[in-house]
């Protein structure tokens, strides 16, 4: 990426990665690392694409498949799935799952805290 002076400038950390999963999260198929890069744009190498979705595959959030000599790319989930995932992982990574999930209730605005029991009424919670 360049500034408008014809510098390079540095995305911030995680930056390109959602820019590669907004990407194909817009697909309607799996994508190639190409048409990944065609749709970006900006100039950014293919192989900093074809490590990204790599980084994507590896994390468990982009499914990948053999297609000839190369792979095709698909999200897992969209994007409230993706946020409920790292949620669940943080969540899996407490020792006391009770009281952080205590803490995350008790922090909720009473509109978000409507629509949780709703959501638990729903699923018989």
């Amino acid at each position: 990426m360049r500034n408008g002076r014809g510098e390079s400038v540095r995305r911030a950390p995680g930056e390109l990665e959602a820019e590669v999963l907004a990407v194909l999260w817009e697909a309607d198929e799996p994508m190639s690392a190409t048409a990944v890069q065609e749709r970006i744009g900006g100039g950014l190498a293919y192989t900093t694409v074809v490590t990204i979705l790599s980084r994507l595959f590896d994390k468990g959030v982009a499914t990948r498949e053999k297609q000839g000599r190369s792979f095709t790319y698909r999200a897992v989930d969209d994007e409230p799935g993706l946020a409920a995932r790292r949620m669940s992982k943080v969540l899996d990574a407490e020792a006391d799952r009770s009281s952080v999930l205590a803490k995350f209730v008790s922090n909720l605005s009473e509109s978000d805290e409507a629509v949780l029991r709703d959501l638990l009424r729903q699923n018989g919670g």
